[in-house]
C-alpha cells in the first residue's frame, strides 16, 4: 500500500517552477469579512448556524476586482496566488453545484472564482486553490472538537445521522468541480487534518475520515501535474510540499532524514481573514526578513492578504505588499532560482545563493566591515550592492602582518568587504559576491 502510495507522489521536476518561483500569495476570503473579527469566528464564537446565515445574507462584495488583486500581486514580486475556494465555514465562492451554500445564492449572485482565475493568469501567475477539508455547516460532517457546536449539551445526539462518508463523497465532487471547471491549476492547498484531537468524548478527523487516498487519486487523475500539500494525514504518501503555518524553522525541514520541498504560510497580521480591529500587522523589516530566512533554508513564502468585505484590499495590506514591490523590484535576483548556500553567513546575515552568485542579506547594518569566513584566497571576482550595482570593496588578507591601526589579522581564509558608514535606503541591503568558477 506505501509503495503504491508513494507513486501518487509528484516527480521533483514537476515542482521545478515551484522552487524557482519562491513567493505566493494567499487570499483568505469568505462570509468571515463581513463580522471582520477572525476566520474562525464561527468557531471561536461558537456561532450557530441559523445566527452565522446573516452573513450569508447580506454577502455583496460590489467592490471586487480581481484584476486590481492580481496585479499588486505581480508588482509585489509574488508568482503564484492560492485562494480559498472554501474555508472551514463551507461556504463556496463559485457556483457549485453539490450544494447551496455558495456565492451565488448571496445577494452578489455571481461566480467568483472565474474572474479570478482569468485575472491572475492575465498577469503570467500561476493558479492556486485552497480547500477545506473541514465544513461546519455541511449536515453531514460530524461535531467534532473544532465545531462551532462541540459544547452544546446534545452534541452526541445531533450526530447520530450524519454519515462522514457521505461527506468525503461531497467533498470528491467539489474537487473535481475544481479540477475540471477553471484550466489548469498549479496547486491544491487541503486544509486540515487532526486526528489527536478529543474533546467531550467528540473525535477529531484524520484520512479514514476524509478518504484521503481516494481524494489524491482523484486529484492525480484530473490534474497530474498539480502540487499537493501535506495535510491530508495520508502515511505512506510523501507530500509534494511540506506547510510550516506562522514558523520559521530552524533548518531546512527533513522527513526521514531526507531534506523536503516546503512552503512556509504567514499572514501580513495576526489573522488570515479580514479583521478590522486587529492591531499585529508586521512592519516592513519582518515582511521581508520572513521571505529571506524561508529562501536561506531552501523555501517558499505564501503571504497572506484577507479582502473586506466589499472585495477590496484595505490600506493596510497594501501597504505590506509595497513594501515587497519596493524590496523585490531590485533584490528579486537574491530570492528567484535561489536557495540556501553551504557556507556559513556572517552574524546577523543570511546567504541566498543561486549558481555562482551568492547573496549577503545585512538584518543588522554594521559598522563598516562584514568578515565573510571561508571566501578568501581569491574565491570571489566581484561584489556589488544588488539595489544600485555599486561597487563593494573588500580588504586584502594579511597572513604575516597586522592590519593597519587596527591589531587585528585579516584571516587568509575570510574575506572583509568595507562597507558604507550609513546603511544604503534599503529595508534589508543585499551584496552581490560573484565567486569564481
Amino acid at each position: 500500500m506505501a509503495s503504491d502510495l508513494r507513486s501518487l507522489a509528484l516527480p521533483e521536476d514537476k515542482k521545478a517552477w515551484f522552487t524557482h518561483d519562491r513567493l505566493g500569495m494567499f487570499v483568505h476570503w469568505g462570509l468571515y469579512a463581513l463580522p471582520a473579527r477572525h476566520e474562525w469566528i464561527k468557531n471561536y464564537e461558537q456561532i450557530r448556524d441559523e445566527d452565522y446565515q446573516t452573513y450569508f445574507e447580506h454577502f455583496d462584495p460590489d467592490l471586487y476586482d480581481p484584476v486590481d488583486w492580481a496585479r499588486r500581486a505581480k508588482a509585489a514580486g509574488m508568482k503564484y496566488v492560492v485562494l480559498t475556494t472554501k474555508h472551514h465555514e463551507g461556504f463556496c465562492l463559485w457556483d457549485s453545484k453539490h450544494t447551496d451554500y455558495k456565492v451565488t445564492n448571496t445577494p452578489y449572485g455571481k461566480d467568483l472564482l472565474t474572474p479570478f482565475v482569468n485575472a491572475v493568469r492575465a498577469e503570467g501567475l500561476r493558479v492556486g486553490f485552497y480547500y477545506s477539508l473541514i465544513d461546519w455547516h455541511h449536515p453531514d460532517f460530524p461535531i467534532d472538537p473544532h465545531h462551532p457546536q462541540r459544547n452544546a449539551p446534545d452534541a452526541a445526539k445531533r450526530n447520530e445521522g450524519r454519515d462522514v462518508s457521505r461527506y468525503a463523497a461531497y467533498m470528491r465532487d467539489q474537487v473535481r468541480e475544481l479540477l475540471t471547471g477553471f484550466g489548469k491549476i498549479d496547486v491544491i492547498w487541503f486544509d486540515f487534518s487532526y486526528p489527536q484531537r478529543e474533546l467531550n468524548g467528540l473525535k477529531g478527523k484524520g484520512h479514514l475520515d476524509w478518504e484521503s487516498e481516494a481524494l489524491v487519486r482523484t486529484v492525480r487523475e484530473l490534474q497530474p501535474d498539480i502540487i499537493i500539500n501535506n495535510r491530508l494525514d495520508l502515511a505512506g504518501l510523501p507530500p509534494d510540499i511540506v506547510t510550516p503555518e506562522q514558523y520559521v524553522p530552524r533548518a531546512w525541514p527533513e522527513r526521514n532524514g531526507k531534506r523536503v520541498t516546503w512552503e512556509a504560510c504567514h499572514t501580513l497580521s495576526g489573522s488570515w481573514g479580514y479583521h478590522r480591529d486587529e492591531a499585529t500587522w508586521k512592519s516592513p523589516e519582518q515582511l521581508v526578513q520572513l521571505l529571506i530566512d524561508n529562501v536561506a533554508m531552501g523555501g517558499n513564502l505564501l503571504m497572506n492578504v484577507g479582502p473586506t468585505a466589499r472585495g477590496t484590499l484595505d490600506h493596510r495590506a497594501k501597504a505590506a505588499l509595497e513594501v515587497y514591490a519596493d524590496w523585490m523590484a531590485v533584490n528579486g535576483r537574491s530570492i528567484y532560482g535561489a536557495t540556501e548556500s553551504k557556507l556559513p553567513a556572517p552574524r546577523d546575515c543570511r546567504y541566498t545563493q543561486n549558481g555562482n552568485r551568492l547573496y549577503l542579506h545585512i538584518f543588522n547594518w554594521p559598522f563598516r566591515h562584514i568578515h565573510l569566513d571561508g571566501l578568501g584566497g581569491g574565491k570571489v571576482e566581484y561584489a556589488q550592492f544588488l539595489h544600485d550595482g555599486s561597487e563593494v570593496k573588500w580588504l586584502p588578507p594579511s597572513e604575516l602582518t597586522l592590519w593597519s591601526n587596527t591589531e587585528m589579522e585579516i584571516r587568509s581564509d575570510s574575506l572583509t568587504l568595507e562597507l558604507p558608514v550609513r546603511k544604503p535606503p534599503v529595508i534589508v541591503p543585499v551584496i552581490e559576491i560573484f565567486l569564481k568558477a
